[in-house]
């Protein structure tokens, strides 16, 4: 979150300042963003029991899914502020968030809060609970998929290999999840 420090092809390694960015959030702090919701969120909706979860206790655990990636993108929004906040105060800038700070913040709040509504769309649109939870499963490793493509493409690495390690990483991470009763 916030400034980071970057390299240019062919140049030394350089602090990049909160001044000199051009972007408000760069595809990795999106694409970082976007995986962290999404396992927050798989989570809660691995904490579901195929066996006994009715259709009151779905919805309550997608409410329980969204609230908690919505009180995380705020935390995290918050956080990105006091990240800008702290690199100007260090390099020796006026410490005050700029409107474009706070669109930076506005972003990683969204990107963590709606990272929910995919994986929630299959209890909606299935009306049994273990094929809802493959396909909600199914969408996590698409978007990880997708992320990982969008890093490796960003790095200028191999988008295919890029795209299935970030899956089989989260594909790990999910078993984690559900082993730990998540």
């Amino acid at each position: 979150m916030g400034p980071r420090s970057n390299t240019r092809a062919g140049a030394a390694p350089r602090r990049c300042s909160v001044t000199e960015s051009k972007r408000v959030l760069d595809p990795v702090e999106r694409v970082s963003e976007v995986v962290f919701g999404v396992l927050m969120a798989m989570t809660f909706i691995g904490a579901m029991n195929v066996a006994t979860a009715g259709r009151e206790e779905v919805r309550t655990v997608m409410v329980a899914a969204l609230g908690c990636n919505v009180a995380w993108g705020l935390t995290d929004a918050v956080m990105y502020g006091v990240a800008i906040v702290t690199a100007r105060t260090r390099d020796d800038l006026r410490p005050r968030l700029r409107l474009r700070d706070l669109r930076g913040a506005l972003g990683v709040f969204l990107l963590v809060a709606l990272s929910t509504l995919p994986l929630v769309v299959p209890f909606i649109a299935l009306r049994e609970l273990g094929p809802a939870l493959l396909a909600s499963r199914v969408v996590a490793l698409a978007i990880l998929f997708l992320g990982g493509w969008m890093l490796a493409s960003h790095a200028g690495g191999n988008r295919w290999l890029g795209a299935f390690a970030l899956a089989a990483i989260g594909a790990v991470l999910l078993a984690a999840i559900v082993a730990l009763g998540g």
